[in-house]
């Protein structure tokens, strides 16, 4: 399944990135990531999609990635994905100083993600 990740730098995403990724997975929704915090240190993380209205799902699935082979894909709405520690019960906000957006994660295609689970809260 071909999937196109097109997210411009703005509020949210310091990052343009305009890619086809080709799914070697159904996508999942998460609400968590291991990896980069602000600080650059690997770390658990909360995560959402986010959008022109604000969060949005968002979801993983491995990938093939021609200089990487394959990998785990993280990705939300049209404006990227933001992040924020773990432990964080902050609602999501881009003003926020301890969240940060990006455009996607390409990850090691074992990184551990946390799945939501439809029916449950998030």
């Amino acid at each position: 399944m071909l999937l196109e990740i097109d997210v411009t730098d703005g509020a949210n995403s310091p990052l343009t990135v305009n890619r086809i990724f080709d799914l070697l997975d159904q996508p999942r929704d998460i609400t968590g990531v291991f990896t980069a915090g602000q600080d650059g240190e690997d770390t658990w993380c909360r995560v959402t999609g986010w959008s022109s209205l604000g969060p949005c799902a968002a979801r993983s699935a491995r990938s093939e990635d021609s200089g990487e082979g394959v990998i785990l894909l993280v990705y939300g709405g049209g404006e990227g994905i933001r992040l924020q520690p773990w432990d964080s019960t902050e609602e999501w906000d881009l003003d926020n100083p301890n969240q940060w957006g990006e455009a996607c994660l390409m990850l090691d295609k074992d990184a551990p993600v946390e799945y939501w689970v439809p029916g449950t809260p998030r």
